[in-house]
């Protein structure tokens, strides 16, 4: 006879998620050096796990470093060689299966439908937001086009190829993290059984290692980053510095979860310049720059042409940028405080004729000397 399945938390059981939503992602944003005595102890019982022959465990400070080994060595060879190291013989789905199908399963056959469920809107999806949209995906996207800078110039019509398997057959913590915090609430909290020896397994590799890339004889471990910076709303953020950086001065600039340009990041954005915006071609980065500069500074750098005025407020136009999403020229509401001189500027849409009617608009159709009256 099957076990009873669980079917519901309890106040307390729900209460303690996010104790362990955290958990994980202090572990997979840890900025910590890995031990490399405790990730190869780790490597080794992952490997063990699934029978292989224990490989060679070399380290590195980055995954960008381990790509560009890997892809500039297969390219010293010759062209046969190089033919033949498509097939890279990686451990991933091995390890993968390991902890899917065998651990998994195992716990997840103990809850309920609607359970598992819960968990996974509860723990998984929310790490995954995190972890995957800020850190792991924009992660590997920048290091495929570094690889891709370094090696396809070149010329083999094998190496795009290649980096591509070598990045789908990597780990990355990041990632795994997700599910080892669904993995530690069922057996910690809920009591589910599990292969004790694969829970270790996975639970070693997520905790001691950075990125690994697993292959039947080499297991290539990357160290984690050095830094880590987010914003109240966990996207990736730092100014005039990176937001992420590894031990070998690869680094990500980063604004409010938006990659920037080395030329804009390593600038505070007190430094960046108006004139950026129309020199600037992606929509996005433009719309950063805005963000970044102010519309108050832009006002005054690139001498809006002013239309109206209204006692300290003034409808302005500015004719050199046009509005990406609709085609206009940008104008706006700009108001001086009269004690500091200090500058706000707001946008106002496009057809706006007139200062008060801008005001009005700012304040949700209050004509501005009844909102003065009301003040």
């Amino acid at each position: 006879m099957s076990p009873t399945k669980i079917t519901q938390l309890t106040p307390e059981q729900e209460a303690i998620i996010p104790v362990y939503r955290e958990k994980w992602q202090a572990i997979a944003l840890s900025t910590e050096p890995i031990d490399h005595q405790k990730a190869t102890e780790a490597v080794k019982v992952a490997y063990a796990a699934l029978g292989q022959k224990e490989p060679d465990i070399l380290f590195f400070d980055s995954p960008s470093q381990v790509i560009t080994t890997i892809m500039l060595h297969r390219l010293e060879q010759p062209w046969w060689r190089q033919i033949g190291s498509i097939v890279w013989t990686d451990l991933k789905p091995s390890l993968w299966s390991l902890v899917w199908n065998r651990l998994w399963k195992q716990l997840s056959h103990q809850l309920s439908h609607q359970l598992s469920h819960q968990l996974e809107q509860h723990i998984w999806r929310n790490l995954w937001s995190d972890l995957w949209n800020q850190v792991a995906n924009l992660l590997r996207n920048l290091v495929l086009q570094e690889a891709q800078r370094q090696v396809l110039s070149q010329k083999s019509i094998y190496i795009e190829k290649e980096l591509e398997v070598l990045l789908n057959t990597c780990i990355q913590p990041e990632l795994w993290a997700c599910y080892g915090s669904r993995f530690d609430f069922c057996r910690s909290i809920l009591n589910c059984a599990c292969d004790r020896q694969k829970w270790s397994a996975f639970e070693s590799l997520v905790t001691n290692c950075g990125w690994i890339f697993p292959n039947d004889r080499i297991c290539y471990v990357c160290d984690r980053p050095t830094k880590l910076s987010f914003d109240s709303e966990n996207r990736l953020h730092a100014e005039g510095e990176p937001a992420l950086e590894f031990a070998d001065g690869y680094s990500v600039y980063s604004f409010y979860g938006v990659r920037l340009p080395k030329k804009y990041g390593k600038l505070h954005p007190n430094q960046w310049q108006a004139k950026w915006v129309l020199e600037e071609g992606n929509s996005e980065l433009r719309r950063i720059l805005i963000q970044g500069i102010g519309y108050g500074r832009i006002c005054q750098e690139l001498e809006a042409q002013l239309l109206d005025s209204w006692q300290d407020y003034s409808l302005l136009k500015i004719n050199n940028i046009i509005d990406w999403r609709d085609g206009e020229p940008i104008y706006l509401l700009k108001m001086t405080c009269p004690s500091t001189g200090f500058i706000h500027a707001m946008r106002v849409p496009p057809d706006t004729s007139s200062a008060r009617e801008a005001i009005a608009w700012v304040n949700w159709g209050i004509d501005p000397e009844e909102f003065q009256t009301q003040t």
